[in-house]
């Protein structure tokens, strides 16, 4: 597996004294500086300190080291979780605490250390000294440490660049997870693909270079406490580990992120190994269609009807709408497990983010009960998700003169993500509650506790869904 770009920076309580942090709200600013004497009303004074969401107060002791920081979370008194992101970016290198907070310490160890992310495989300077966050309670160190790996682990599979991150990686790092957990994989590829009946997984990436040969990824794994009888979860990811766009080729500008159309994949995996680790009482699969979409001159053509493992014919309007073709023959295998729930991930349309921009998730589904759960956990998480409509008056749209559908929709139904979800409505599995998220997994600019590159979305609201229900 990939190393893990940077430390998580939560530990646990040792023999040090960690310097206390004090999370100060707009309203309690001058109480905390009465508290913290003369020196801090002053320092506030100089330094402009008015416990804005993210601003810092170091006070030191009278012998010049730092004796306590003053970390101002704006008008929030209760659910701090995005003002922490920030913290460990604002800190001097150095052991810190949380004392008396009324933030909950799962809260604020969970925030400090997906804040503490950062990318630095590529990079010489490596390790430098940074700031760390004590915590106290083990369960809360554990749950947090969990959660942020697996954030990290999907941030690190997206941020690698594809010369690092091809099917066969992906593929090990699937190893690598199964074996931990005492799951089973099961890998086709390359022209087998089409002996097992994958032809759409094939079709995308059967021009790719043979070491680069597309595959289809399947995990199998039971909880200790499952039984044959217990609910099946099927988790699928887009894992398309470069995009050209094939023949119809993207410009420049649109191919050069195209390293992070893996995200469904890197994400299925990421909440597929909480699950495991959490050890909830389900059956779960693992299922990642893994091509590259390249240009080849066996590669698929505009105009071309390709058969898929459901059977439909699917004429190819636009070989860059190439992610909902492997998805449909991965929801295909879903369906044929009688999952009790079915999610999917993937990095799929353009239009998510004119609709939602980059921070917000969209969510496809017809159950509301799941829809309501989601939504909110998706709140209490802050990992923002917001239903879309599964509006049946763009169906049409992807009607074909010459097979059963299309891959690109008729311009009048405009409504890219929606029609993007329609087409994998056709294929999802028929029983149980089926849900499609369409991530970004990218931060486009570059602020405290969120660095420029991938982002984690949607798992840690989808981990708190799974555990409230299945726990």
């Amino acid at each position: 597996m990939i190393e893990p770009s940077s430390e998580v920076l939560i530990a646990a309580a040792d023999a040090s004294s960690p310097i206390p942090v004090h999370l100060v709200a707009e309203a309690e600013l001058d109480g905390a500086l009465d508290s913290a004497g003369p020196q801090a009303k002053a320092l506030a004074e100089a330094g402009q300190f008015k416990a804005r969401s993210g601003q810092v107060l170091t006070i030191a002791g009278a012998d010049g080291r730092t004796e306590r920081v003053l970390f101002g979370i704006g008008k929030a008194q209760t659910f701090v979780f995005t003002a922490l992101r920030a913290l460990s970016s604002k800190l001097a290198p150095g052991d810190y605490s949380l004392p008396a907070s009324s933030v909950p310490m799962d809260q604020a160890a969970l925030g400090f250390a997906l804040g503490s992310y950062r990318f630095d495989r590529y990079k010489q300077e490596r390790g430098k000294p940074r700031a760390r966050l004590v915590i106290d309670d083990p369960a809360v160190l554990r749950e947090a440490r969990r959660i942020a790996h697996a954030a990290a682990l999907a941030r690190d599979m997206v941020n690698t660049p594809a010369n690092d991150m091809g099917a066969l990686q992906i593929e090990t790092i699937a190893r690598e997870i199964a074996e931990a957990n005492g799951a089973r994989i099961t890998v086709i590829e390359g022209d087998v693909l089409l002996e097992e009946n994958y032809p759409a997984i094939h079709a995308v990436g059967r021009a790719a270079a043979p070491h680069r040969a597309p595959r289809m990824i399947e995990i199998a794994w039971r909880g200790s406490t499952a039984t044959d009888a217990s609910p099946l979860i099927a988790l699928i990811g887009k894992g398309v580990v470069f995009d050209t766009g094939g023949l119809d080729i993207k410009p420049s500008s649109g191919m050069r992120w195209m390293k992070k159309d893996m995200g469904g994949a890197a994400h299925a995996l990421a909440l597929g190994r909480l699950v495991m680790e959490a050890d909830l009482a389900v059956r779960l699969a693992v299922l990642l269609p893994v091509a590259e979409n390249a240009i080849a001159g066996d590669a698929m053509r505009p105009g071309d009807v390709l058969a898929s493992r459901a059977g439909l014919t699917i004429e190819v309007g636009n070989t860059d709408a190439e992610g909902r073709l492997i998805l449909a023959d991965a929801l295909t295998r879903a369906g044929e497990l009688e999952p009790a729930l079915t999610i999917d991930m993937a990095t799929l349309t353009g239009a998510a983010r004119v609709a939602l921009g980059p921070e917000v998730i969209p969510f496809f589904t017809a159950d509301d009960a799941l829809a309501a759960e989601v939504e909110t956990a998706a709140t209490e998480q802050a990992d923002p998700l917001w239903r879309m409509p599964l509006w049946a008056g763009y169906e049409a749209s992807l009607d074909s003169d010459i097979a059963d559908l299309k891959n690109d929709p008729d311009a009048w139904a405009q409504a890219g993500a929606v029609t993007a979800a329609l087409f994998l409505k056709r294929f999802a599995p028929k029983s149980g509650a089926w849900m499609h998220l369409d991530i970004f997994a990218w931060n486009s600019r570059n602020r405290p506790g969120w660095p420029s590159g991938a982002e984690a979305q949607a798992i840690r609201a989808l981990y708190a869904m799974l555990k409230a229900r299945y726990s």
